[in-house]
């Protein structure tokens, strides 16, 4: 996980579920540090779709330019017009 660690830690007011709480209390001794884990996994994820969807779009443009490479514009068949 990429953030810094030794950040210093300051107090957050959330609304949450009680009864979701409750539980996660019950399973956790330290109910911030799993939500901070929790939440670096989740901006780890969200950074992930990202970069994928960056290179989805990428690739989408190549295959576009290989495309007009190999066949030429689509438009060029109304550039007489």
């Amino acid at each position: 996980m990429r953030y810094d660690r030794t950040a210093s830690k300051r107090p957050v007011n959330m609304t949450l579920n009680e009864d979701l709480v409750r539980q996660a209390r019950g399973l956790t001794s330290n109910l911030s540090e799993t939500v901070e884990i929790l939440l670096a996994r989740f901006i780890e994820d969200a950074d992930a779709r990202a970069a994928e969807q960056e290179r989805q779009i990428a690739a989408h443009i190549a295959a576009s330019e290989a495309f007009v490479q190999t066949h030429g514009s689509l438009a060029d068949e109304f550039h007489d017009l």
